[in-house]
């Protein structure tokens, strides 16, 4: 396993991190969540993603039994929550969004289901346009100070509101966001490849990225439609099959496997070693649900030192439309 500092924080994650957002309790239950936690920290991984909203906490329960079952030393991993969308149904005022108010009960109720005294790292889950940035950094601070949480950061912020938080941060002589949990993976580049770049040269932004896969359309599974038991054949996650599925993605699958079998490795492996291979991706977050796909998944620190100049501007003709060209 290789470990990058999340941004210019002293803190090291696992290139590779795994996550439980749809799988647990969705998905999978206690004893898959123990096999393949298992296996990730076997494997080197150490930081273990999750949130509130997350089978409306269900997902942070079983991680939380998990993590008491296995017993490992708390200094060897990361644990992280997020807070914005609450998990009560329905949500009552104050019980979503970034007010101190839900920031610090949502604190709470995570560190019960997930059976920690702290928090790692603790994120926002999303900007929050009806609380004062200064509310949520003095908030985040806080908990910092009573040691609840360790760093705090973002998730699917733009970079203006990053910098804001940062300079009232500065201002008040306060801690700014260590991290931003942005989706990122072939097919979404935007904020990490372009909005992102001066946020990571002015301030040194970690991030832990999620959705490498494209929901698994990366792994070429949905080539053929979607299958019974898949992520995008779940109840209630039409949407994230309207978002992540159409033809002309699926043309593009079948020419990126095409380059993934001159590597001598997966579509799954290849598309995960690209994200990586992003100096500005921190650690990115793995969400299998079965021991074979983990294992697969794992493989891209094989493929990521095969990712030349070469094999880059070929994945990116492919992603752009653009001819490949032959070498004369």
């Amino acid at each position: 396993m290789q470990y990058r500092r999340l941004g210019k924080s002293g803190l090291q994650v696992s290139l590779l991190s795994f996550g439980s957002w749809v799988t647990f309790h969705k998905q999978i239950e206690d004893n898959s969540a123990d096999e393949l936690m298992g296996m990730a920290y076997d494997a080197g991984i150490n930081f273990f993603d999750n949130a509130e909203t997350y089978a409306l906490g269900e997902s942070e329960k079983m991680m939380g039994r998990v993590l008491r079952k296995k017993g490992w030393d708390r200094t060897s991993y990361v644990l992280s929550s997020k807070a914005y969308f609450g998990w009560r149904k329905p949500n009552l005022p104050n019980q979503t969004g970034l007010s101190r108010k839900h920031l610090v009960e949502a604190c709470h109720e995570a560190l019960q289901r997930l059976q920690t005294d702290y928090l790692d790292l603790y994120f926002c889950h999303r900007p929050d346009k009806n609380v004062p940035i200064e509310e949520v950094v003095w908030t985040m601070n806080h908990l910092m100070q009573q040691g609840k949480i360790l760093y705090w950061g973002t998730s699917e912020w733009s970079a203006q509101e990053i910098m804001e938080a940062h300079m009232v941060a500065e201002r008040y002589r306060l801690i700014g966001p260590t991290m931003e949990q942005p989706e990122y993976n072939m097919f979404h580049r935007e904020k990490m490849e372009n909005e992102y770049l001066q946020v990571f040269r002015n301030v040194g932004l970690g991030t832990t990225i999620w959705s490498p896969l494209a929901a698994g359309v990366l792994t070429g599974k949905y080539n053929e439609g979607i299958p019974d038991g898949s992520r995008l054949a779940i109840k209630g996650f039409e949407w994230l099959a309207a978002k992540q599925l159409n033809e002309q993605r699926i043309e593009k699958v079948r020419q990126l496997t095409t380059i993934a079998n001159e590597l001598g490795c997966s579509m799954a492996a290849l598309a995960i070693a690209w994200c990586a291979n992003n100096t500005n991706v921190s650690t990115v977050i793995l969400g299998a649900t079965k021991a074979g796909q983990l294992t697969e998944n794992l493989k891209a620190l094989e493929v990521l030192p095969l990712l030349s100049r070469e094999v880059m501007e070929k994945i990116d003709g492919v992603l752009q439309n653009k001819p490949v060209l032959p070498e004369w």
